[in-house]
């Protein structure tokens, strides 16, 4: 399973969840309310973390990338993508990769 974050500005969480199911048929995530701090101090940002299966997230990853421009000279934020391991559902403590391969989740969490 791979996890794939993005910090966007909070206008374009709407649109990059919506471009990430579009790509992925079906996802969860996770927003957290974050401030951000590169070229410009004290923005508001949303930290959006997905859940894929390894197929999935290079496509996620540049589907983030797409719909979470502004159109601002600076500030959209980033996107990256880490390996995990051993991801389990707390309420059954199965792990993860079993539901997408059984097909209950067709293309991640």
């Amino acid at each position: 399973m791979i996890k794939v974050e993005a910090v966007v500005i909070p206008d374009r969480v709407e649109t990059v969840i919506d471009a990430v199911e579009a790509e992925a048929a079906h996802v969860g995530v996770t927003v957290v309310e974050a401030i951000g701090h590169g070229r410009q101090r004290d923005v508001p940002k949303a930290l959006l973390t997905f859940i894929v299966p390894e197929n999935k997230a290079q496509p996620v990853l540049e589907a983030i990338c797409a719909a979470a421009k502004s159109g601002n000279e600076s500030g959209d934020g980033l996107a990256w993508m880490s390996s995990i391991y051993n991801v389990r559902h707390n309420r059954t403590g199965k792990p993860l990769h079993e539901y997408v391969e059984a097909g209950y989740l067709k293309a991640g969490v």
